[in-house]
């Protein structure tokens, strides 16, 4: 282990903000994703509701209007195809006619392409935004919109080509998404990720050789790329950020965030240079201390087990809601003398960008007040990311269920002791013994006082008996248990704090 200078970056309650806790700084690596998007025959075929429009313009006016091959040319603004049909003189008058036209001819026979609402909802699985930047005219970008109940930010209409840099700079677009040269060139004009699809009126080589960076048959395909590609650039950044460092004292529980966190420093700045810390208290299930030990042993990391005493702080003890404020509080004050005595300059815990938006969660905030960093969180990186990062990289913790501190299982207000925790441990177990034929993966059994909610993977309900699941949880010690119906959920107890009168 180098020799680096000691204290850790720890810092007191009164030197931190509130708005600093809660917006805490972000490696400037990783961006917001915001995703835009063309409309015409990018996200939606609107080509039958325009050609209609068209062709009321052609009986109105007599003119022969070509409307299969208008509607074959979408992308430019309207103004330039009215230059093709009608003298200069007569542009304005035929645009602002046809706009006439639009709601009520061009909105409802326009549909959405294949592959919309997957890639929408993918950008938004991805903590992502969206903006859709089209020529077209922006109310009626907006009807469209509406109309197909497409989940989208911010519509902009009236823009072409570079000019749409404009707005997709303005709303820190990082990639654009579009069918026609012409997006290549607001993609361009952005400093954005060019992506195009062969759904307008370009092929897939034509739309390569113009310089697209991305070219994909539809939108059906824009998910996969997507994941792919933002895992990439997110694991770039993790990397990036570890190795800025040249120790780490890893808080490792031994779950998913945290072991991926442990195998990704050691391969950032080597083995030799981290050190896993499991805390030791009856707080811990005690299945978990072994595999942990396994864990770090298999990746070549010295594991330390030291003993924290959170249940010598009476808020914990006291079990409100800002429980887990004084839990983190002594996790970090008891690794900060372990990272100085090898000389390790920071602690670095395993929140992850979901666990930063999840709404309550004090131990986030204590861990911050303490110079605790998130290099997961920092790089934006989602449950579900660190888990297909892990299946990747072979780690075996990529499918373990989550195991949440035994604390959590006991209801607010509660105090809480030794005993509560240890009889939740042995009921939980039980259950789990119980229903590992069944493949079970999540089992909480939640401690009300004298009586427990058992909560199962929602899949097995209804296939395991409910009355010997109750018999198992009595057995240790409580006087009554039910099943809850509606199956396992994390932070279920945050729901008794947000609305205590429920669950009276």
């Amino acid at each position: 282990m180098p020799e680096l200078s000691s204290g850790g970056g720890q810092r007191k309650v009164g030197d931190v903000s509130t708005a600093e806790i809660q917006s805490s700084p972000l490696t400037s690596d990783v961006p917001e994703l915001v995703v835009g998007f063309d409309l015409d025959m990018t996200l939606i075929d609107s080509r039958p509701g325009i050609k209609a429009v068209w062709d009321l313009l052609v009986a109105e006016t007599g003119v022969a209007i070509d409307t299969e091959l208008v509607v074959s040319r979408l992308g430019p603004p309207l103004t330039w195809e009215m230059g093709n049909w009608f003298p200069a003189e007569r542009v304005d008058e035929m645009v602002a006619r046809y706009r006439e036209h639009y709601p009520a001819h061009a909105i409802t026979g326009s549909l959405p392409l294949p592959g919309v609402a997957e890639s929408l909802t993918a950008i938004r699985a991805l903590r992502g935004r969206t903006v859709v930047v089209s020529a077209k005219y922006e109310p009626s970008v907006r009807l469209h919109l509406e109309h197909l109940g497409l989940d989208v930010d911010e519509p902009v209409g009236d823009l072409h080509g570079a000019e749409k840099g404009i707005a997709l700079r303005e709303h820190n677009a990082t990639i654009y998404v579009g069918d026609h040269t012409a997006d290549i060139d607001g993609a361009r004009a952005a400093g954005a990720l060019a992506v195009s699809v062969a759904t307008g009126p370009f092929t897939a080589d034509e739309l390569r050789a113009y310089g697209a960076d991305v070219v994909l048959n539809d939108l059906t395909e824009f998910p996969a790329w997507l994941d792919e590609y933002v895992l990439e650039q997110r694991l770039e950044a993790l990397m990036k950020r570890l190795s800025s460092y040249e120790s780490l004292v890893v808080a490792f529980s031994g779950g998913a965030d945290s072991a991926f966190l442990l195998a990704a420093a050691a391969r950032a700045i080597g083995p030799a240079n981290v050190v896993a810390a499991t805390a030791v208290s009856p707080s811990l299930p005690v299945a978990e201390l072994e595999p942990a030990a396994h864990f770090a042993d298999s990746i070549g990391v010295r594991h330390v087990t030291p003993h924290t005493h959170e249940m010598d702080r009476e808020g914990y003890q006291a079990n409100a809601g800002d429980r887990c404020y004084f839990c983190k509080a002594e996790l970090v004050e008891t690794l900060q003398p372990i990272a100085d005595e090898f000389g390790i300059e920071a602690i670095a815990t395993g929140t992850n960008a979901d666990d930063a938006i999840a709404g309550f969660r004090p131990g986030i905030r204590a861990a911050f007040e303490r110079g605790a960093i998130t290099p997961l969180r920092d790089a934006r990186l989602t449950k579900v990311q660190i888990r297909e990062a892990s299946r990747s990289w072979g780690l075996e913790t990529f499918d373990k269920p989550a195991a949440a501190c035994l604390s959590s299982r006991i209801a607010y207000g509660i105090r809480i002791t030794p005993h509560l925790l240890a009889r939740v441990d042995r009921a939980e177990q039980a259950v789990r013994s119980h229903l590992t034929p069944y493949g079970v993966q999540n089992v909480r059994v939640r401690d009300l006082g004298e009586s427990a909610s058992i909560e199962i993977d929602a899949a097995l309900l209804g296939t395991v008996d409910n009355a010997e699941l109750v018999e198992l949880v009595r057995a240790e010690g409580f006087t009554a248990a039910a099943v809850d119906a509606r199956g396992f959920r994390s932070g279920s107890m945050n729901e008794r704090l947000a609305d205590p009168d429920r669950y009276r």
